[in-house]
């Protein structure tokens, strides 16, 4: 069976359209700020050591050392939300939806590590795309389940004002007593 028109109505598709657009502005900054050369006189050399790095950063002070993490959390963490927002379910699996927005962050990140490796004076990190797939993850959990959640209250408040106002039953479908039912 196919499916008529587009599925969601109006309000969905605003709301896909805008999540779609707030996407596409927010990998755009992710590209700016990330794969634009800079000019510095030396490089530290790529660390392809998971963790290492943040080691390193907590040896810094612990003052330093959120200000590193946080930046690496932060950079990718809107996705978490704008890709669920952008597809537009609201009746979706919350362990399903977690693990492919989780994977779609960490594929972007691991995109964006490969072209980070012809750009002067950026350098691959790996702790980058481990703590960049955990802010995507940490934000999904944290605002899409809630949202969901509340988009569907409203929903189905919608649906139940809807229905309310329609007229009420009258009943049965009249039957001819005589009638017997085709063989």
């Amino acid at each position: 069976m196919q499916r008529q028109g587009f599925v969601g109505g109006s309000a969905a598709l605003r709301v896909r359209v805008a999540g779609g657009a707030l996407l596409v502005a927010h990998l755009a900054f992710v590209a700016w700020f990330t794969l634009r050369p800079l000019d510095v006189p030396w490089v530290v050399p790529a660390n392809l050591h998971p963790l290492a790095g943040i080691r390193a950063d907590l040896a810094l002070g612990w003052q330093e050392a959120a200000r590193r993490i946080g930046e690496g959390l932060a950079l990718l963490a809107p996705l978490g939300f704008l890709l669920p927002l952008a597809h537009g379910r609201l009746w979706a699996s919350p362990l399903g939806s977690l693990i492919r927005t989780s994977a779609a962050g960490a594929l972007i990140s691991l995109g964006i590590a490969l072209l980070q490796t012809g750009v002067p004076g950026q350098v691959v990190d790996i702790d980058s795309l481990l703590l960049n797939t955990a802010g995507v993850a940490l934000a999904h959990v944290a605002v899409v389940p809630t949202a969901r959640r509340w988009l569907r209250r409203g929903t189905e408040r919608r649906r139940r004002t809807a229905v309310r106002q329609e007229d009420p039953a009258q009943g049965r479908t009249p039957t001819i007593p005589r009638v017997g039912i085709a063989p």
